[in-house]
């Protein structure tokens, strides 16, 4: 007689916990990567144990190492103390009492680089093809890199010439300029998508990932033409 009590199932892995908790949160998919990857370290630091076997002492160590022996930036040290604070906190529930003891990684002095336009435009010279569209709309919009590679066909608007921004730093939405001399490259580069979209179609692909479970709400926008990528990848990726 088989037992009729349901088998418990298996609750989810830590880091698993940690990515789940970091997309209900909204947070972004360099965040997530960044702080699952500081969590995997300290764990493996501790030789494995878990973090909700360890405590204050424990990621006071852990960052003091950074700083000690791996002689990393201070803007890398805080990365970790925010993403072992939020792992503390926001996933396993547990307030970790002030880090005072934390030996500190020294600040940068160092200036940022930034190009003047006659060396931007000696740099793209140097560019062509997509590379060269992509560098050209990431200098003359202000976009991030990231921006630019996830923008949408629905998100170009060539009549007002302008490009929207979608879930951008701190998930939210803004408008730029779309300039005079990419307008035609792009348009190119929508055509080119548009050619393998279709082929991707006529054998029963096409989708991309849609936010925000849209793809439930609405199953076939997914392939629809709007919601594509302007700057599609070469190799197939399942969503």
């Amino acid at each position: 007689m088989k037992n009729s009590q349901a088998t418990p199932s298996t609750p989810p892995r830590l880091l698993d916990q940690v990515r789940a908790r970091i997309r209900v949160m909204h947070y972004s998919i360099r965040t997530e990567e960044a702080y699952t990857d500081w969590a995997r370290r300290f764990i493996l630091f501790h030789q494995k144990r878990h973090p909700k076997n360890m405590g204050a002492a424990e990621v006071e160590a852990f960052l003091s190492h950074l700083a000690t022996e791996r002689s990393v930036s201070s803007s890398t040290q805080n990365q970790a103390k925010a993403a072992l604070l939020f792992l503390y906190k926001q996933v396993l529930g547990i307030d970790l009492p002030w880090l005072d003891n934390i030996t500190s990684a020294k600040p940068s002095q160092h200036l940022p680089v930034v190009l003047t336009p006659t060396e931007t435009r000696a740099l793209l010279h140097e560019l062509s093809g997509t590379m060269w569209l992509i560098a050209s709309m990431l200098y003359g919009t202000g976009m991030r890199l990231l921006e630019g590679l996830r923008l949408r066909i629905k998100d170009v608007e060539f009549e007002r010439r302008e490009i929207i921004i979608r879930d951008g730093k701190g998930a939210k939405d803004r408008v730029t300029v779309l300039p005079e001399n990419i307008l035609l490259p792009l348009k190119k580069q929508m055509e080119k998508a548009k050619l393998l979209h279709d082929t991707d179609l006529e054998n029963g692909l096409g989708a991309v990932f849609m936010p925000d479970a849209l793809a439930v709400k609405y199953p076939s926008s997914a392939q629809s033409w709007g919601w594509q990528y302007v700057f599609p990848s070469p190799a197939l990726t399942h969503v």
